[in-house]
């Protein structure tokens, strides 16, 4: 039988390389976006590549509490995974001091809260199983403070709490837990700056990290993965 990764925010730039980098192995895809075409073209190139990969998706506002367990019930009714991203994702550059105040509110559900649901949706099934592992896409921004961070330092680093504690909470019943903390990654996120691709970490080089971590025996886990581009953070 097939496993399956579960990945939110997974039609572009990190979270649509970890979905192509599983699909090579073999797992089937369960993925969400807020968009159904680009859904529909994930869904296409998947299968162009990896024929035998089944693939599901729903279009989903995962800053919506309410939609994000909607969307649980939704994988429950296809398969609990055995691989879990949380990788969805808004930013919005901005000093704390002066930001507008909408963009805490839309920043910390769709970063933080969204993760902290799904995850709770699946933690009994993982639990009882004995088994599973999940990545939480966070950010060198929860690491080190910068000018003009704003709300997303803020959920970067609620987001490492959260996974930080959430690792201490799984142990015991055999689920691995990782935070994985990429510095500039060329996404879209990124677009329209002046600044050269090569400055850039690649996608898929997170998506090669990730995979890598999650080979490892039973025995071990890695706690947190850090990459920066090799000339520092941007």
């Amino acid at each position: 039988m097939s496993k399956t990764i579960l990945v939110t925010g997974g039609t572009k730039g990190i979270g649509k390389s970890i979905n192509m980098r599983f699909a090579k192995e073999g797992f089937d895809i369960i993925t969400c976006s807020r968009n159904e075409k680009d859904l529909k073209a994930l869904e296409d190139e998947i299968k162009a590549s990896y024929p035998s990969c089944a693939v599901s998706y729903q279009a989903v506002d995962l800053s919506d509490k309410n939609a994000v367990k909607a969307f649980a019930q939704f994988v429950k009714g296809i398969s609990i995974p055995d691989v879990l991203i949380n990788n969805t994702g808004v930013f919005l550059p901005g000093a704390i001091h002066s930001e507008p105040e909408e963009n805490f509110e839309l920043t910390m559900h769709t970063n933080l809260f969204s993760a902290y649901y799904l995850t709770r949706a699946f933690t009994d099934e993982f639990i009882a199983r004995k088994g599973g592992h999940i990545f939480s896409i966070g950010s060198v921004a929860g690491l080190t403070a910068y000018p003009n961070g704003g709300s997303y330092a803020i959920s970067k680093w609620a987001m490492l709490g959260f996974t930080k504690c959430l690792r201490q909470e799984l142990l015991p019943y055999n689920v691995k837990v990782t935070s994985v903390l990429p510095g500039a990654t060329y996404t879209a996120s990124w677009a329209g700056v002046d600044i050269p691709e090569e400055r850039f970490m690649k996608p898929t080089d997170v998506a090669e990290s990730v995979w890598s971590a999650y080979n490892l025996s039973p025995q071990s886990v890695v706690e947190e993965i850090v990459i920066r581009p090799q000339l520092g953070d941007i």
